[in-house]
């Protein structure tokens, strides 16, 4: 009987013993289990974040954020390049940061709704730098030069009116300078060697261009304060604009010589810029914006008014 109840609280004993374990068991499989969703949903999660990092979406609510500020430089790119993208779904473009300069890459069919004044339009797979003189304006980066230059013409014809001329000519004095390299190789020989000796240089081929621009006015002796743009702060159109007004017929004529780098549409460091950018993200052209912003600051309007 005693071996009997001895055997019995034995096996009590091992099923205790047992299912102990498989509870233990079951818990650790449990923890495991619940360790690799943890760490499978953290890995998706990192990953998300690196694309997002990596392909960062601009999204229409943080376009039209108080926050966000509208880079100066702005791509305008099909939607189909990102299109299969998970983190760019439902995304208007993207930003992205080529060197000195912030690109906006925005898809071609968010542009209506954007609210941005493209000049002279909007056209897929062109480049567009901000207006100098308003923000929600962006110019097409191959006309730039060209539409700056004929806003100081119209803005020197404007003041002239402005000021009661009866005529005035503005000529135009633009220096191209194109440099190029030149590479000669020159092999001398001395007993059974020979040396190759390798020569490099510059030459400088260049351009002048001039162009007239002539009007002609009522004239009056009240001269008007203009509104000034190009010229705000350029001192000789200050300095006549007080003479003209300050003390009637104080003036009969004058002659300015207006250098280019006085009213330069861009600097040299912005234009370099704006140059590594276009390259950067593949946009295919010719065009090089430093030459131009070079010769631009080279380049002198010669304004002459008579009242």
């Amino acid at each position: 009987m005693e071996s009997k109840e001895k055997q019995k609280k034995f096996f009590e004993s091992m099923s205790g013993a047992i299912q102990k374990a498989t509870d233990i068991s079951k818990k650790a499989v449990d923890e495991v289990q619940k360790s690799a969703k943890v760490l499978s949903e953290k890995a998706k999660n990192d990953s998300y974040t690196r694309r997002m990092k990596k392909y960062n979406p601009l999204f229409p609510d943080m376009f039209r954020s108080k926050a966000f500020n509208l880079p100066n430089m702005i791509a305008i790119a099909d939607d189909a390049v990102r299109r299969d993208i998970d983190v760019c779904e439902g995304a208007i473009g993207w930003i992205s940061l080529e060197k000195d300069i912030e690109v906006l890459h925005l898809y071609d069919e968010a542009v209506k709704d954007s609210g941005i004044c493209f000049l002279p339009h909007a056209e897929c797979n062109a480049i567009y730098y901000v207006d100098n003189f308003d923000r929600s304006q962006f110019i097409r980066v191959d006309c730039i030069f060209g539409r700056a230059h004929d806003e100081k013409l119209a803005e020197l014809k404007y003041i002239a009116h402005s000021l009661g001329a009866k005529t005035c000519s503005i000529e135009t004095e633009e220096s191209s300078f194109e440099k190029k390299s030149m590479q000669s190789n020159i092999s001398q020989a001395i007993g059974k060697y020979a040396s190759q000796v390798s020569n490099s240089g510059s030459s400088e081929k260049g351009e002048n261009r001039r162009g007239r621009v002539i009007a002609e006015f009522e004239g009056n002796n009240t001269p008007k304060r203009p509104k000034l743009k190009w010229f705000a702060n350029d001192e000789n159109i200050k300095k006549l604009i007080e003479m003209r007004c300050t003390n009637r017929n104080s003036i009969k004529s004058e002659v300015l010589e207006l250098e280019g780098a006085s009213s330069a549409t861009m600097s040299q460091k912005t234009a370099t810029a704006i140059n590594y950018a276009i390259g950067k993200i593949g946009f295919k052209t010719s065009l090089d914006v430093e030459r131009l912003a070079n010769q631009e600051q080279k380049s002198k309007l010669i304004f002459k008014v008579e009242f």
